[in-house]
C-alpha cells in the first residue's frame, strides 16, 4: 500500500546507504555495487505502476510468465489480472490432455462374530475350534478416471468388482460430460455388466438462482426381467452463508421421498434428515465437531430412527500425514449388531474396512470396539507414525537446504555486506535517538527458537539482526509489515522450511521492552504492552 512518494523516499534512503561512492575500501565498495544495483532493481519493479500491480498480486512468478510482453501498458490492476489468468488458462490448455482425476475404492468386509458369539459347546471337539474364525465375507473394487476431450468436454471411465460370500460380478461406465454453460452442465452415461444388463442415464445440472440449483438423474436399466427405469431428482438452495437444503424423489426401484438440511462452518457439521419410501422409511440427525488443531481432528456422532430399526453411531478421524486421513466409527443398532468401520484416505483413494462383531448387543463388543482402535492409533502414532513423519520432514528439509544452499550462502553474503554498509547510518541513528530518548535496539534476533520442553532437543538456529532492525528505525518508530522478515535489508532465512521468529529486546524513554513476532506477521514498536514490569 505505499505510495509513490514513500516508495522514493526509502529509494533514496537505501541509495544513500549503499551507494558504492561512499566506501572506500574496495571490497566494501564492490559489496555496496551489488546491493545497489538490488534495490535498483527492485525500485524499476515498483515504480512502475504495471509491473508493480503484477508483482503485488502474484510475486516473482508473475514477473517471469511468458506472455506480458504482449500486454498494453496502462492497465489497472484488475484487467492485468484478467490478463494473467488467460496466460494461465492457455498455459493449462497445453497441459489438458496429460490431466486425469483418478478415484478409487477398495471396501473389505470382515466377518469377527466368532469372537463374541461362539457356539463352544457344539464345536469344541472340531480341530482348531479353539481359535475364533474371523473371515472375509465381502470384497469391493471401483476405479475411475478422467479423461478431458476439450475445456468443455471430459469422458470419464469408471468399473467396478464386487464379491459377497463366493458370488460376485462386476461393470464398466462410460460417461461424456459437457459444459453447457457457466450455469450448468449435462452427463450421458453407458454402461454394461455381468450381473445386469445395459444401461443408460442422462444427468443433468443446472443453476436456477445464484443460491438455488437443480440436479436431475433418467436411467434405463435392461435386464432378463425387462426394462427398469428410474428418475432422480435433487432441488437444493442455500438457506445462508453456511447452510443448505435439500429436496430429493427418486421414483424407480426404490421410490423415496427425502428432505434434509445440511449446516457446514469452521467447526462443525450438521445434517438434519427425512425420508418416507419404500422399503426403507427414517428420520436422521448426526454432528460432527471440527477441532482447529494441526491434525484436523473430527468426532462425529449420529441416530437413525426406521422402520428397519434404530443406529446410533460415533467415531473420530485426524490426518495422520499431509495426504492420508485416518478415521474409525463404530455402529451400534438393533436388529444389526456391533459393527467397527474403519476407514483410510489416501489422496484420491479410500480404503473402507467395515468389520462386524456381533449380531447383538453386547456390552463387551461395543467396549472393545471403542477402546481398541483407540489404543491401537494411539501406539502406532507414537512408535511409527510419529517417527516416519519425522524422519520424512528432515528428509524434506535437507532435500530443499541442498537446493537452496547457494542461494542461502549468496543472501548471507549479501546481509553480512549490508550490515558493515549500515554501521555509519546506524551510529548516527542511535545518537539521534538517545539524544531525543527514543527507540534504541538492544538486541534483536531471527530465526528459529525453542521454548518447548519437548523440543529440547532441537537445535536453536538465530542470527543477529540488531543493526538491520535499528537501520529501519525512523522518527523513533518501527513498522515491519506481514511479509517474511527474511527479505528485510541485512536478513537472511538461518533456517530454510522451519518455523522463524523474530524477537527484539528494546529501550524506548530509558525503558526496556521485549517483543517477540512471528516471521509473516505485522509489527510495530514501540508498543506499552510491550514494556517489561521492572518488579518482574
Amino acid at each position: 500500500q505505499a505510495s509513490q512518494e514513500e516508495l522514493k523516499a526509502a529509494y533514496r534512503r537505501l541509495c544513500m546507504l549503499y551507494h558504492p561512492d561512499k566506501h572506500r575500501d574496495p571490497e566494501l565498495k564492490s559489496q555496496a555495487e551489488r546491493l545497489f544495483n538490488l534495490v535498483h532493481q527492485a525500485y524499476e519493479v515498483l515504480s512502475d505502476p504495471q509491473t508493480r500491480a503484477i508483482y503485488d498480486i502474484y510475486g516473482r512468478r508473475g514477473l517471469e510468465m511468458e506472455g506480458w510482453e504482449v500486454v498494453e501498458r496502462k492497465r489497472t490492476a484488475a484487467e492485468i489480472r484478467e490478463e494473467f489468468e488467460r496466460l494461465q488458462r492457455e498455459r493449462e490448455e497445453r497441459r489438458l490432455q496429460q490431466r486425469t482425476n483418478p478415484k478409487g475404492t477398495i471396501s473389505v468386509g470382515i466377518d469377527a462374530t466368532d469372537l463374541f458369539d461362539r457356539y463352544d459347546e457344539e464345536y469344541e471337539d472340531v480341530p482348531g475350534s479353539s481359535f475364533p474364525q474371523i473371515e472375509i465375507n465381502k470384497m469391493h473394487i471401483s476405479q475411475s478416471i478422467e479423461a478431458p476431450l476439450t475445456s468443455t468436454d471430459t469422458a470419464i471411465l469408471s468399473g467396478n468388482l464386487s464379491t459377497q460370500n463366493g458370488n460376485g460380478g462386476g461393470s464398466i461406465n462410460l460417461a461424456l460430460r459437457r459444459v453447457t454453460s457457466a450455469k450448468g452442465w449435462g452427463e450421458l452415461e453407458f454402461g454394461a455388466g455381468d450381473l445386469h444388463g445395459p444401461l443408460f442415464g442422462l444427468k443433468i445440472f443446472r443453476n436456477l438462482t445464484p443460491r438455488c440449483f437443480i440436479t436431475t438423474n433418467c436411467a434405463l436399466q435392461f435386464s432378463s426381467r425387462g426394462v427398469r427405469p428410474g428418475l432422480t431428482t435433487v432441488l437444493a438452495r442455500n438457506l445462508d452463508k453456511n447452510t443448505m437444503g435439500y429436496l430429493q424423489w427418486r421414483w424407480g426401484i426404490q421410490s423415496a421421498m427425502n428432505t434434509s438440511i445440511v449446516r457446514d462452518t469452521k467447526t462443525s457439521h450438521l445434517t438434519l434428515a427425512m425420508q418416507l419410501g419404500i422399503p426403507h422409511s427414517f428420520m436422521m440427525v448426526s454432528y460432527q465437531h471440527k477441532f482447529q488443531d494441526e491434525d484436523q481432528t473430527r468426532v462425529k456422532g449420529s441416530l437413525k430412527v426406521g422402520f428397519f430399526g434404530t443406529i446410533v453411531e460415533y467415531g473420530a478421524e485426524r490426518k495422520i500425514s499431509r495426504h492420508s486421513v485416518l478415521g474409525a466409527t463404530v455402529s451400534v443398532g438393533v436388529p444389526q449388531g456391533v459393527s467397527l468401520k474403519i476407514k483410510l484416505n489416501r489422496a484420491s483413494q479410500t480404503y473402507f474396512f467395515p468389520v462386524h462383531l456381533t449380531d447383538q448387543l453386547l456390552p463387551s463388543a461395543v467396549f472393545y470396539a471403542t477402546v481398541g482402535p483407540l489404543v491401537i492409533y494411539f501406539a502406532m502414532h507414537r512408535l511409527v507414525i510419529k517417527p516416519y513423519l519425522r524422519a520424512q520432514k528432515e528428509r524434506e528439509l535437507e532435500k530443499q537446504r541442498e537446493s537452496t544452499a547457494s542461494d542461502i550462502l549468496q543472501k548471507k553474503q549479501e546481509a553480512e555486506a549490508a550490515v558493515r554498509l549500515m554501521q555509519e547510518s546506524v551510529r548516527r541513528i542511535i545518537e539521534a535517538e538517545e539524544a531525543r530518548m527514543g527507540l534504541i535496539v538492544v538486541n534483536a534476533w531471527y530465526g528459529k527458537f525453542v521454548n518447548d520442553n519437548s523440543r529440547k532437543n532441537e537445535k536453536v538456529k538465530v542470527i543477529d539482526v540488531t543493526v538491520p532492525l535499528q537501520c529501519l528505525v525512523k522518527d523513533s518508530k518501527l513498522i515491519l509489515t506481514e511479509a517474511s522478515k527474511a527479505g528485510l535489508p541485512g536478513f537472511y532465512d538461518p533456517c530454510v522450511g522451519e518455523e522463524k521468529s523474530l524477537k527484539v529486546l528494546y529501550q524506548f524513554r530509558g525503558v526496556l521492552h521485549q517483543v517477540m513476532s512471528a516471521d509473516n506477521e505485522a509489527l510495530r514498536i514501540p508498543k506499552q504492552s510491550h514494556r517489561i514490569d521492572a518488579d518482574g
